[in-house]
């Protein structure tokens, strides 16, 4: 195969015509990193890596742009770029360079997502961990990443019951809507024994 034709298509893209009758287009950087030019000659292999680089380059720029607008975990990334690209190899280079050079972080991604989770939604230990896993988390990292809210769990189940759920907390013997209040925080992610304990706290202190 020979490059018959080289030529500036749109900005930093090059047109390159193959035998002329085949055109890719390629970012300057690739033209230069492979010394294309006209009337250079390829063997198939030599276009293969061409061609693999290009579109390195190509997912690689588009995981950055992602990232402007959003933290992703590794999972996530890959399986963006593969929606676009359909290489899972390509996809997975990509995403393993990005954790390389820190760009890509599931364990600051997982931690960021933990603060969203607990200080913001008030989620319970259960709730919470599954809302990172179904981000790509792995589940220990999870768990890891959720230890340290050990004391304010309790703090925002209580936080919880006292502001949002306290006007349905107004008699104890109203079965009816305490367990309204029950099933609500069951879906925050608390457990039942949790719940149970702080709810009697509550109507303890309202009642001392």
């Amino acid at each position: 195969m020979k490059i018959t034709s080289v030529k500036i298509y749109k900005g930093t893209t090059y047109e390159a015509e193959i035998d002329e009758t085949r055109k890719i287009y390629l970012h300057a950087d690739i033209i230069a990193d492979f010394n294309i030019h006209n009337g250079m000659e390829l063997e198939r292999s030599e276009l293969k890596k061409i061609i693999y680089a290009s579109n390195f380059r190509r997912a690689y720029q588009y995981s950055l742009y992602c990232l402007d607008y959003r933290d992703y975990s590794a999972f996530e990334m890959r399986e963006k770029l593969i929606k676009t690209y359909k290489n899972e190899k390509l996809c997975g280079a990509v995403v393993e360079k990005l954790e390389k050079s820190g760009i890509i972080s599931d364990e600051r991604y997982a931690e960021k997502l933990a603060v969203r989770y607990v200080e913001a939604k008030k989620y319970g230990f259960r709730r919470a961990k599954h809302e990172i896993i179904m981000k790509g988390i792995d589940e220990y990292l999870a768990e890891d990443v959720l230890q340290p809210y050990e004391e304010v769990f309790k703090e925002n189940l209580t936080h919880l019951i006292e502001t949002k759920y306290s006007r349905l907390l107004t008699d104890r013997n109203d079965r009816k809507s305490i367990e309204k209040v029950k099933s609500s925080l069951v879906r925050y992610g608390y457990s039942f024994d949790e719940i149970n304990s702080t709810v009697r706290e509550y109507f303890d202190n309202r009642e001392g």
